[in-house]
């Protein structure tokens, strides 16, 4: 495996839900929630899940969040130091 392949595969592995009785999905990353699915989005998912293995299920998880770390990396143009 690449150290590409590693990376990639490493930061997948950080992914996981949690599922509550109201039918609210909690998506995070390294512990910290990232999304927060309700409705029929969170029903999709879990029926999506459902078939999925581990692997699918993270990768699912990584689509549904998209660029989630780009949010306040970003300095504003208008900010002084």
């Amino acid at each position: 495996m690449s150290d590409q392949t590693e990376r990639a595969a490493a930061h997948l592995a950080q992914f996981a839900y949690t599922a509550t009785r109201a039918g609210t999905v909690f998506i995070s990353w390294n512990g910290k929630t990232v999304t927060t699915l309700k409705g029929s989005a969170a029903q999709r998912f879990l029926a999506q899940v459902a078939e999925l293995d581990e692997d699918g299920a993270r990768l699912l998880m990584a689509k549904l969040t998209g660029n989630f770390k780009r949010g306040n990396e970003r300095v504003s143009s208008s900010f002084e130091f």
